[in-house]
Order: structure tokens, then sequence, then C-alpha cells
């Protein structure tokens, strides 16, 4: 029923300004969080997705396993970004073995890569009323892609068991620690440094996704331009902490206030072009964002008030028990929203696992 000793997981994620890491112990009641981690990296390591220094990638995700005393080597992580392609596409209704041998040449019609240079993976997700048609999930990534995030990871001496999806192992998070109601629409945002990863979710299904490449590294930017601060000051400034007496909240509204607006700007671009292609899309219920730069201060009112829904920090850790000796409530909370790809590529193994 549960996972054997000694065969646990850890669920890398790697992103563009940090690494985080997150263990679990799949129970009766759900999991438990055993171990996790966040890891900064230097500027420029990773740019545009691209890993540009494999070694500093290594040398971290070895801090990591060394600090926290990670005894597994198995590691799932995942991608996002212009490598990777996520449809929905709907087909006559075939056995699965069919399927398979037409998925390349069906794939091809969406695809904007040479089909020889991603790899695929495909789902069936639903059928159509009359049973005739199928609706698939096609997921294709560029092959160079999943080589670098798999050699950085062998790199360390880890082994990469499964490469996923941003999107999904958001999703993943979301279901094990909100448990949604079928009738519940939900968009999930994870707002990283350099990339938006947009799911919307209808109960416990995905029904449209998108990367937009924007994310908090514009307000680091700007506020480091306009306020001639250092990249550190920025950070904290963005997130409402002054970094000392002479420099106030007020000084770095105007900066951080433009930079929200051209970010809602982008979502709500994503959202309408969704509400345009979706053949049935139901009212949002609400928005929940992770990643770091979600702490920007005020941002959940900001994106509450224009898109005139409920907006909230994404808590990864909300149905996951944890030893309160061990790991500080406080630190946790803070951390939460950081976590929750990781969470989410950890739930999934945990599971598989099982």
């Amino acid at each position: 029923m549960f996972a054997k000793k000694n065969k646990s997981v850890v669920g890398l994620d790697i992103g563009s300004s940090a690494l985080k890491a997150v263990e679990l112990k799949p129970s009766r009641s759900g999991f438990e969080l055993l171990h996790l981690a966040h890891q900064n990296l230097q500027s420029d390591t990773i740019v545009d997705g691209h890993i540009i220094d494999l070694n500093h990638v290594s040398d971290s995700i070895n801090r990591i396993w060394t600090e926290q005393n990670l005894k597994t080597n198995l590691v799932a992580t995942s991608i996002s970004g212009h490598a990777v392609i996520v449809k929905k596409i709907t087909l006559p209704t075939m056995p699965e073995e069919e399927l398979d041998e037409q998925i390349h040449w069906e794939a091809e019609q969406y695809i904007p890569f040479d089909i020889n240079d991603v790899n695929l993976y495909h789902e069936v997700v639903g059928y159509d009323a009359s049973g005739q048609n199928m609706e698939v999930l096609l997921v294709a990534c560029k092959r160079d892609k999943i080589a670098q995030f798999t050699q950085v990871i062998s790199q360390a001496g880890k082994q990469p068991i499964i490469i996923d999806v941003d999107a999904f192992a958001i999703q993943n998070a979301y279901e094990v620690n909100y448990h949604p109601t079928p009738d519940q629409t939900v968009a999930l945002l994870d707002i990283g440094a350099s990339v938006m990863t947009m799911n919307i979710v209808r109960g416990t299904t995905s029904i449209f996704t998108r990367d937009i490449s924007a994310g908090g590294n514009q307000y680091t930017d700007l506020l480091q331009k306009e306020l001639d601060l250092t990249f550190e000051q920025a950070e904290a400034l963005k997130r409402g902490v002054a970094f000392d007496a002479q420099m106030s909240l007020d000084q770095a509204e105007p900066a951080i206030n433009s930079v929200s607006e051209m970010l809602g700007l982008e979502i709500q671009r994503t959202l309408d072009f969704f509400r345009s292609t979706a053949v049935d899309s139901p009212a949002i219920d609400r928005m929940l964002i992770a990643g770091g730069s979600s702490k920007v201060v005020h941002l959940t009112e900001y994106l509450s008030d224009k898109f005139q829904m409920p907006v909230e920090r994404f808590d990864a850790f909300r149905s996951i028990r944890f030893d309160h000796k061990r790991i500080d409530d406080e630190y946790l909370r803070e951390i939460s929203p950081n976590m929750a790809v990781a969470v989410g590529l950890a739930v999934r193994v945990a599971e598989v696992a099982r």
C-alpha cells in the first residue's frame, strides 16, 4: 500500500533564481513533510530557462543533500517555458494501441518544433456526449531541455526518475492541499523570477495552461534602476521590507505598482485567450498565486481588485503534516508559496511509490 523503505524521492524545482526541494512520506491520512530546502542561485545561472552554469547548479543540489542529510538519490523535477507545449486536441475515438501509433502524426500539426527533437506524452482525458470523439492531452518538450535538466541532476550524483511540467506539478499540490469539489474552478498562478505559469483547473481537471514570459525579476530590475539599489535591497523592498531608515516603501510604490499593472495586463490577456478559445469556459471562482514573487507587497490585493475575485497566496503545506518541533511553523508559512512546484513533484512520486 505504501512507499517501501529507502524508496522515497525528492521533488526538486529548478527555478531561475533558486532551487526548492521537498521530500514527503505517504501515510494513511495523506502526506508528512520529511525535509525541505530553499537554495538561492547566483544571478544569470539560469537564463530564459537554459542552465548557463551547470557546475554551480549541481554544486547547489549537492549542498541541499548535505545540509538536509537526505538519504535518497531519486529526484523528480519539472520544466516550463517555451520549450514545453501543452495542447488539448480532439480526435475520433480509437483504441489506445491505434492512438499510440497515430499520435506522432497528429502532434506534428500542433507542435512548432521538429517532431524528432521533442519528447511526447499523451493521455485521453475525456469523451464527447456521443462517444464518437475523445479529448487528448498532448505534452511535448524539446529533448535538449530535458537533457540539460537530467544532466545537471546526474552531475550532482542523483538519479532523475521523472520530468514533469510545472503547471501539472502545481495542480498536484493544489489537489492534495485544497481537496477541490468537482464544481470548483480555480486559476493557479505560479509567479517565478522570469516566467509565470497559469493552470486553470475545474475540479481535478486542467482545462487550460499557459506560460507567460514575465515575472518577479521585473520588479527587482526596475527598483534597482529607479532607486539606485543593489539586487539584495531591491529584492527586500519589493516584499515590503525597508532596508534602512532613509528608504521608505512610499518611494518604491510607483515602481512596484507599474510592474504589478504590467503583470496584471499579461494575466488579463491570458484569461481573455482562455475565454475565447475554450468551448465551455466556466467562471473562475478564485485565484491562488504561488512562487517567490507572490509575496510582492500588495500584489494579492491588486489582482483581487483587478479581476474581481478572491486572490490568496498558495499554501503548499495546508494539508501536509509535519513535526512542529523540527520545523518552525512561521518559517513554513513564509516559504510555503515558493514550494508549490516542489511539493507537487514530491506528491506525484510519493503516490507512484505506494
